[in-house]
């Protein structure tokens, strides 16, 4: 009876060791699960801070061909300035841009840019798939408007250039170009229109006899290139890497990527855990990103010591070397994701004096812009500007134009319809809803919003800062 009794007593607590260790093996399974799924989310939001100048420039790609029935190699222009169904980082809405998307996987390729006539002329730059810019073209670019046959050479070229070619070598299969008109004095945009369908791409085997370049005139169309922050983002990182040749200073983050199901020459299909982390991580970086954009003394520094206007804070060294965002040492990733190609594509490979730009972020009072607000930004009449001044409105969130709007922007080429002060000074004003009478100098909201101020042809007083603009103003 003792016996039996102790046996009981043993098998219980063998029953119980066994749960207990088996309790404490699922504990530690859940566990590690739990450590690589927080791998998983952290690997996808550096993927995404570190992609995001190549979906950019493929977003564009993209969008050439689902709205536009477009392809690479075609010219994209607008017959007429950009409006709210257009969606682009930070374009304007005063000059009707010309663009498009490369390739050179066929072969060294012929972007032709004809001379500057006595109406019209281009300035721009020719970039990388990473948009780092390879050339300046037109009137402030290499030709100085003389017009030039750009040859774009792909990775490990090693064949003759011919004469009378720019040659200009990528690291890159694919490339993208985006040229603004300097438009003269009495220039329509009949003229711009005409000027656009002048640009040539033909591959250089075709160069004898080039076949006709498809222009096509996006303006009447949505087009929207906006990155979206999902999962489609990883989807054009896949499809940037897998038609890419791998770069040294990239293999690091193909290592990475695989973690979540990004490999080169295997298809994209991510577990469901992969999905879910990638849409956590995704937020993370949009944040992160976001962080990086509004924060004094990153992406931005203040221009006045006692306004809150903002001029670009480049990383030091970037400018001169042509905005590689590379250094002897390391890839600048978050300056060269938050602090420019969250918000802005295409900067110059060298940088000129044509536009300035002054970036508001906040009100007198430093609170960031909310589109529930009415504010008021007064324009002085002596704005150091030589060809005209503009102000336009930004999405926050998206950091393109607010849709579904009938104005983005004001500038001083409106001065016909503007309401002007005795002074000469104008006020603008971005709400929700028009002031009551001061319709033609609003610029509707709705959303939380950013400004950038634009000076075409900036003169000395902006520089030596005898000039000031006031801070953007909360209407109480």
């Amino acid at each position: 009876m003792k016996k039996a009794t102790t046996l009981r007593i043993f098998g219980i607590v063998l029953i119980l060791t066994v749960f207990g260790i088996s309790e404490i093996l699922a504990q530690e399974e859940n566990s590690l699960n739990e450590i690589e799924y927080q791998i998983m989310v952290q690997r996808a939001t550096q993927a995404a801070i570190w992609g995001m100048p190549a979906v950019g420039m493929i977003d564009l790609e993209k969008a050439t061909k689902r709205d536009l029935g477009g392809d690479v190699n075609d010219v994209v222009y607008v017959s007429r300035p950009f409006t709210s169904r257009h969606g682009f980082l930070t374009a304007n809405n005063v000059t009707p841009y010309a663009w498009g998307s490369l390739s050179t996987e066929k072969g060294p390729l012929v972007v032709e840019v004809p001379p500057a006539n006595d109406k019209v002329g281009y300035f721009g730059t020719i970039v990388n798939t990473w948009d780092v810019p390879l050339i300046d073209v037109g009137t402030t670019g290499y030709d100085k408007g003389k017009g030039a046959k750009y040859l774009i050479l792909p990775p490990g070229f090693e064949g003759e250039t011919p004469e009378g070619y720019v040659p200009v070598q990528s690291d890159s299969i694919n490339q993208g170009f985006s040229f603004r008109p300097v438009m003269r004095e009495g220039t329509t945009f009949e003229d711009t229109t005409a000027y656009a369908k002048e640009l040539k791409i033909y591959h250089l085997a075709e160069a004898d006899k080039p076949p006709p370049t498809r222009h096509i005139d996006a303006f009447p169309k949505k087009y929207g290139s906006l990155p979206t922050y999902d999962l489609t983002f990883f989807q054009d990182i896949y499809d940037v890497i897998s038609r890419e040749p791998t770069r040294e200073q990239d293999k690091a983050m193909m290592g990475l990527l695989a973690g979540i199901g990004i490999e080169k020459g295997k298809p994209f299909k991510p577990s469901e855990d992969q999905k879910r982390a990638m849409l956590e991580g995704i937020k993370l970086a949009y944040d992160s990103m976001q962080s990086y954009f509004t924060t004094e003394g990153k992406a931005m520094l203040p221009w006045w010591k006692d306004r809150k206007w903002y001029m670009w804070n480049f990383e030091e060294g970037q400018a001169e070397a042509g905005f590689p965002y590379v250094t002897d040492d390391m890839i600048l990733i978050d300056q060269r994701a938050g602090g420019s190609y969250f918000w802005i594509t295409y900067l110059p490979k060298n940088l000129g004096g044509g536009t300035f730009y002054l970036t508001g972020l906040k009100d007198s009072e430093g609170n960031l812009l909310d589109g529930k607000s009415t504010y008021k930004l007064r324009v002085p009449k002596d704005t150091p500007a030589k060809d005209f001044w503009s102000a336009i409105v930004y999405s926050m969130k998206t950091k393109g134009f607010v849709e579904g709007v009938d104005r983005v922007g004001i500038s001083s080429r409106d001065k016909d319809t503007l309401k002007i002060n005795d002074d000469g000074s104008v006020d603008l004003y971005f709400s929700p809803e028009a002031p009551n009478g001061l319709e033609s100098n609003w610029i509707p909201t709705g959303e939380d919003f950013f400004l950038l101020f634009r000076l075409y042809g900036p003169d000395k007083p902006l520089f030596d800062k005898s000039w000031v603009l006031d801070d953007v103003e909360k209407v109480k």
